[in-house]
């Protein structure tokens, strides 16, 4: 089978979020079920200079499509597959973001950045690219960016089954009514079944119209989907369209995050070798400019700063624990708020606190061997990555009962540690003072060494791997 993956995210090239992760994963796992799989994304201009000169560059036969759109065809080690990009220097040739400046603001012509990108994706599918050589059965197309393919595909009548996977309901790519004609999109998609959407026009919605099935990264979040608050607005909508909707768990890319090979720590370890994960403890407090201690409890935080990862209960639980044994370390980027609130934190309180602003993908990998705990208390959560890697870093999440967080991390109350079962912490309550107590409560069962260690050794033996989730879309690009 051969099979288009066309996304907005791919790691190592380009990255925002769990989306680039997926994208990079999901097609060598596909690859090693035996598939053929092609991935296909904007050529933003940092991606262009990490791959140099394309192999070759095919011009598209598209009148829609800006005068200077190329296909250009790449292959870079350390992605070991076949990739494609759309480029355009007039879209995507900027310094800044996939979707914003340097100053944290969304492109004006998202619009029709993301519009182009559809429209030449779908008119390579349909045979508008002739030079290039490829035939697709199918395309994956991800989050909003991509959300046209499948109403184009339709439009157009291109022979191809069309699966769309919404990685996170929250960001809907939603525009005006001028947009919308500003784009020459069919008329007679501006219906309340089409992608009209309270008046605008989301090319999410077109996604999930359009497609022959529907997918989300969890089959909790699947199901939560359905109505508000984690709706966002669309749970009519996928009611109406749930006998194609399907939950299929992200996965881990142990290739990568995987403590006993990663090559961004110092000191490797697996569940033989436990002990040196305390000397990766050391030597991030030594980095980070906290005060060195073995004993001390280590939370770690790797997390966009936004509303959505419940950034705000965390700083709350900062504040209503200070003074007592615990340290945190913070990694992230998002709300210039919570910026300025956690380096506020971080200055008031520098040998218990340590904050760094930004996206360091090394340090993110050092914070997971490190840490004893690791904080990710979302309001909601599609899926999550980084709680699955702590499990197999032996660092126990802390969670919130929701998406794929419930999914994954089986909390430590009495009758799981006795089963053995236990592999992190978990609270309901969408609550600052409901994560504080957790916090609290994960604190007390530090202390016992033994039962901890006990702990840590389940959850590194937990496997998310992709093999299990890229069979499962396999079936799905299969069914009639």
């Amino acid at each position: 089978m051969n099979i288009l993956f066309a996304t907005s995210e791919l790691y190592p090239l380009v990255k925002t979020g769990g989306l680039a992760d997926v994208s990079y994963s999901l097609p060598l796992a596909l690859q090693q079920l035996g598939e053929s799989v092609t991935v296909v994304m904007p050529g933003y201009r940092s991606v262009r200079q990490k791959l140099g000169q394309p192999l070759r560059q095919y011009r598209f036969q598209d009148d829609f499509l800006y005068p200077d759109m190329v296909l250009g065809e790449y292959f870079d080690d350390r992605l070991s597959m076949r990739l494609l990009l759309v480029e355009s220097d007039s879209l995507y040739d900027r310094d800044g973001g996939p979707y914003e400046n340097a100053l944290s603001e969304a492109w004006d012509d998202n619009h029709e950045r993301f519009a182009q990108f559809c429209r030449a994706v779908t008119s390579l599918l349909g045979g508008g690219c002739a030079e290039y050589p490829g035939k697709f059965d199918v395309v994956h197309c991800n989050d909003w960016q991509t959300g046209l393919i499948p109403a184009l595909v339709n439009y157009l009548g291109i022979p191809i089954k069309t699966v769309f996977t919404i990685h996170n309901l929250a960001y809907q790519g939603i525009f005006n009514y001028d947009a919308f004609q500003h784009l020459s999109l069919p008329e007679q998609w501006w219906h309340i079944d089409g992608v009209e959407f309270y008046g605008n026009f989301s090319f999410l919605k077109a996604g999930i119209v359009f497609s022959d099935w529907v997918t989300t990264v969890s089959p909790t979040y699947a199901d939560e989907i359905l109505c508000e608050p984690a709706a966002c607005g669309m749970g009519g909508l996928l009611q109406h369209h749930q006998s194609k909707l399907v939950g299929i768990l992200n996965g881990a890319d142990y290739t990568v995050w995987n403590p006993s090979s990663d090559p961004n720590i110092l000191f490797h370890f697996d569940p033989e070798s436990i002990e040196e994960k305390t000397k990766n403890k050391l030597d991030l407090q030594r980095h980070m400019g906290l005060r060195l201690s073995k004993s001390t409890p280590l939370i770690g935080v790797v997390s966009r700063l936004v509303d959505q990862k419940g950034v705000d209960w965390i700083l709350s639980a900062m504040d209503a624990m200070q003074g007592e044994k615990l340290q945190w370390v913070v990694l992230g980027t998002g709300s210039k708020e919570f910026e300025q609130r956690f380096r506020a934190m971080s200055e008031a309180n520098p040998k218990t606190i340590a904050v760094a602003i930004g996206y360091d993908e090394t340090l993110a990998h050092r914070i997971e061997a490190a840490s004893d705990l690791f904080a990710m208390p979302s309001r909601y959560e599609p899926c999550g990555l980084n709680q699955i890697y702590s499990l197999r870093y032996g660092t126990l999440p802390i969670v919130r009962r929701t998406g794929g967080l419930a999914d994954t991390v089986v909390d430590a109350d009495d009758d799981a540690i006795r089963q053995a079962t236990a592999t992190g912490f978990v609270f309901d309550e969408p609550s600052a003072e409901a994560l504080t107590a957790v916090v609290r409560r994960a604190i007390a069962l530090y202390s016992k060494r033994k039962t901890w260690k006990k702990i840590q050794l389940t959850a590194m033996a937990q496997c998310f791997d992709w093999g299990h989730s890229a069979q499962s879309y396999l079936e799905l690009y299969k069914q009639e």
